[in-house]
């Protein structure tokens, strides 16, 4: 099993085509098993599938690399072994299927710090199972279960509801899949206004990172009041 939080927008798309893209391209290799035809890669979130919906009724909007897809008859967001779950009663019963069986399979569910949302059935069913991994694509604040999980991981504990799930999962995080611009970027945003703002708050991300950001704006930028609520 691999569990993938994941939010409904935006990264569940880019992770459905990617994951598309990896088939494929396993299929051309020598050491492809038709066995991987059968693993279902199991969408669990109503949001994301309409979303997904939305995503695919824009094709014509996609770029260059997408189009090309299209044009082989590739569905990249739409192909064989994807699984959408919409319904509750769906999602319980395949919570318990999976649980019982051990049926490889990689599920796509939020929220994605795994705070609350179907992801968390999941993780409470099957993170003291060794034979999951959770792989994490986007950051996970602190206090927040998925920051938890990545701090601890195997031999661990999570808690949800005062409870707590030990941590036999393989615990996995891939991180360019950042959407967030990062200082370079943020700087440069401001340094692009033609009317420059008066303050800037910042109020994402770890606090060290935020102080680090603060002291970048006020070297560059002395005449703007730049703040982190809370401070």
């Amino acid at each position: 099993m691999v569990l993938i939080p994941a939010f409904s927008i935006g990264r569940t798309q880019e992770l459905l085509y990617e994951l598309e893209s990896i088939l494929f391209q396993y299929k051309k290799t020598k050491s492809y098993n038709k066995t991987w035809e059968d693993v279902e890669i199991i969408v669990d979130s109503p949001l994301a599938s309409e979303f997904t919906k939305k995503y695919q009724q824009l094709s014509d909007y996609w770029d260059a690399e997408a189009q090309k897809k299209l044009h082989q008859g590739r569905h990249p967001l739409d192909f064989s072994q994807i699984l959408t779950i919409n319904d509750h009663k769906t999602h319980l019963e395949t919570v318990n299927y999976l649980k019982k069986t051990a049926r490889p399979a990689i599920v796509i569910s939020a929220s994605g710090m795994c705070t609350s949302g179907r992801i968390v059935n999941y993780l409470q069913a099957l993170i003291g199972d060794k034979r999951t991994d959770v792989i994490f694509t986007g950051y996970q604040a602190h206090g927040t279960p998925g920051r938890d999980i990545q701090k601890y991981g195997q031999g661990g504990y999570v808690v949800w509801d005062n409870k707590k799930y030990a941590i036999e999962a393989g615990i996995y995080t891939l991180s360019g899949y950042s959407a967030h611009a990062d200082q370079t970027n943020l700087l440069n945003f401001v340094k692009r206004m033609r009317n420059k703002p008066k303050q800037i708050h910042l109020v994402h991300g770890d606090r060290q990172a935020k102080q680090i950001l603060q002291q970048k704006f006020n070297i560059a930028y002395p005449e703007i009041d730049t703040i982190i609520p809370g401070e």
